[in-house]
Formats: C-alpha cells, sequence, structure tokens
C-alpha cells in the first residue's frame, strides 16, 4: 500500500489517532502536512522529527479547523510548500461532556465547530485542490482521497455527550453527500468510525484496570483498540487497493456495533 509522491494533510495530529495515521502515511511514502494548534507546535514538531528521523518527509502547519480563514491559509501554506495535496484525514475532534440540560451553548457550539465545520472546511479546500491539479493516473487511481474520522457514535446515542454525538451523525451524512457529489470525478470519500481506542481523549474510561475491565464488556472481541489499528485502516482506504470503495464506513471497533447486551439471547 505505498503511497510515494502523493501529499497527505492530517489534522489533529499531534496525538492519538491522528499521530499515528501521520506517522504511518509518511512509513508509506507520503510527504505528510502534520496539523496542529498554535498552542500544540512542539507536539507537532515531535511527530515530524519521528516521521524524519525514520526517514518520511513531514512538517508542521497550524491551524484551528474550526475557523475558515485559518484552514484557508493551511491549505495554501502546504500547496506552496509540496506542490499539490492527494489525501485528507479530517481526524481533528474534541469532546466538551456535559448532562443536556448543563450543557452551555458554548461547548455545543466548539464541538459541532471542530468536529463538523471543521471537516466541511477541510474537505472544501481539499477537493478544490483536487479539481484545480487534476488526475495523474501515474500516482493515483482516483483525483483525490479524504476519511471523514466519524465514531460509533454516529450511530449509537450517548448520554452527556449530546454535541459530540450529533457531530458524528453529521459527519456521516456530510461523508456521503461529498461521496455523492464527487464520485463522478473520482473522488473517493470514506469514514473510519472508530470504538473504544486508547487515546487521551478517553483515558478515564481504560486507564484503570476497573475502568478497562468495564469497557471491554462492550467489546465483543475482548480488549480496547489502539491507534495502530485505525491507522492502519486509513492507509488501506487512501490507498489504490480500496479504489471502489466509495461512500462507506468502515467500523474500526472490535464490535461494539454488534449490540454485544444481546449476544447471550438478549
Amino acid at each position: 500500500m505505498r503511497l510515494d509522491r502523493q501529499i497527505a494533510v492530517v489534522t489533529g495530529a499531534t496525538s492519538g489517532i491522528g499521530r499515528e495515521a501521520a506517522v504511518a502515511l509518511a512509513g508509506a511514502g507520503a510527504k505528510v502536512a502534520v496539523n496542529h494548534l498554535a498552542s500544540e507546535k512542539d507536539a507537532a514538531e515531535a511527530v515530524v522529527a519521528e516521521i524524519s528521523k525514520a526517514g518520511g518527509t513531514a512538517a508542521a502547519f497550524a491551524a484551528d479547523v474550526g475557523k475558515e480563514d485559518e484552514v484557508v491559509k493551511m491549505f495554501a501554506s502546504v500547496i506552496k510548500s509540496y506542490g499539490t495535496v492527494h489525501i485528507l484525514v479530517n481526524n481533528a475532534g474534541i469532546q466538551m461532556d456535559a448532562a443536556f440540560t448543563d450543557m452551555t451553548l458554548a461547548q455545543w457550539q466548539r464541538v459541532l465547530d471542530v468536529n463538523l465545520t471543521g471537516q466541511f472546511l477541510c474537505a472544501r479546500e481539499a477537493i478544490r485542490e483536487f479539481l484545480r491539479r487534476g488526475m495523474q493516473p501515474d500516482i493515483s487511481r482516483a483525483l483525490g482521497k479524504i476519511i471523514c474520522m466519524s465514531s460509533v457514535h454516529q450511530r449509537i446515542p450517548w448520554a452527556h455527550h449530546a454535541n459530540y454525538a450529533a457531530s458524528k451523525g453529521g459527519v456521516t451524512l456530510l461523508m456521503q453527500t461529498l461521496a455523492q457529489e464527487f464520485s463522478s470525478r473520482r473522488i473517493r470519500v470514506n469514514s473510519i468510525a472508530p470504538g473504544a481506542i486508547r487515546t487521551h481523549i478517553n483515558r478515564a474510561a481504560w486507564e484503570t484496570p476497573q475502568a478497562l475491565e468495564e469497557l471491554e464488556k462492550l467489546i465483543p472481541y475482548g480488549r480496547i483498540g489502539e491507534t495502530t489499528d485505525v491507522a492502519e485502516a486509513i492507509l488501506w482506504l487512501v490507498s489504490d487497493h480500496s479504489d471502489y470503495v466509495q461512500g462507506s464506513t468502515l467500523y474500526v471497533d472490535g464490535g461494539m456495533m454488534l449490540y454485544p447486551g444481546f449476544k447471550d439471547n438478549g
């Protein structure tokens, strides 16, 4: 699943799934734009250094994906540095949890801004660049590839997380609509929906043996997911090996969507 001569933008690439995706894409030969918030410059440079040490190519690009001017500027900088973009991993996401009656408008809006509007803004700039550049059949069979990072909570309701669940539900139809609209232009748009993955965003759910035991009751496969599980799925979905996969969600969840509460006949 080589990605030589391809340019990949990974949003939210300083930790967790984003970091693992950036390292994996670079390992497959892509040049990687490591997106980060301005406050995360040191963390982004650490990812770039890790990629460079392994023989890959990467650079850090600051942008808050929920802000249009910053996204437009970031894509312009990536294109100026690398010439174009072939792959977008729309990964940046946050949680701001609260009981629904206690949730503030600011909490609601910020999660929607990053998790949904951020994916819209980045996808828009990526698709504009795909269309401007045109096909490069010696590099990829597709004009461009977009991975929208979703969640099992695009389908599973999640009390005390109304903003997060709503944002991921929106990602699903955004992805499918883009796939429908741009299929004829050979732009592939798909989603990955992780289940419980060992990242900082859900540390409380796995950092103690007791918490991990409770979490694993929801996972038929019997273990928590690792960031490498998601990164390897990303590699396949952006490679020519998945060229006929369009508008699909790949659940990387150890079977969490299989309603494990019913495994003993309910």
